[in-house]
């Protein structure tokens, strides 16, 4: 016999609210194509989601073509978590994950084309996101509807990227 705490019980995918279906743009931009509604570590999940995009995006248009990626993916963002948190009525569901996506572009459109600096992206701005450090939490905590979703993100890409600069300051990179 199962109980609601067992092990069984446990789910690996996060269920969409009533209202949305799968295929809806509002679903599929919120939760970056269903990465987000993996039950562990969504936002990790939505900023792995986002490298192999931005390799394709940097391929076709360089760092400038990342950096305008990410503003329309802000844009996309804000418009798609605003519609998903409402009909969830939850004010920043776990499964939106196109905030991740929008900010682990914006870092890596400032971080140079090579492994390490892209893995030292990834890594400092999933540091910060999780961290929070000021202003980042209180944006987090105080925002609502689909900007607060997406900015305190975008905070911490700020974060990341002052963080590399000054990594590549004091290397002289």
């Amino acid at each position: 016999m199962t109980t609601p705490h067992s092990k069984s019980n446990k789910r690996w995918i996060i269920p969409l609210p009533p209202g949305l279906d799968r295929f809806d743009p509002v679903v599929l931009l919120t939760t970056w194509f269903h990465v987000g509604r993996f039950a562990k570590a969504p936002g990790t999940w939505g900023s792995l989601a986002a490298l192999p995009c931005a390799l394709i995006i940097h391929a076709l248009a360089g760092s400038w073509g990342l950096l305008i990626a990410a503003i329309l993916c802000f844009g996309a963002g804000i418009w798609a978590t605003g519609e998903y948190a409402h009909i969830s009525g939850r004010k920043d569901p776990s499964e939106a994950v196109i905030d991740e996506v929008a900010a682990q572009w914006l870092v890596l459109a400032f971080a140079p084309f090579a492994l390490l600096p892209w893995l030292a992206a990834f890594a400092f701005f999933r540091l910060f996101d999780i961290w929070k450090p000021w202003p980042v939490g209180v944006a987090d905590r105080a925002l609502t509807g689909g900007f607060g979703i997406m900015a305190d993100d975008i905070l911490a890409a700020i974060y990341a990227i002052l963080t590399l600069a000054i990594i590549r300051f004091i290397l002289g990179l």
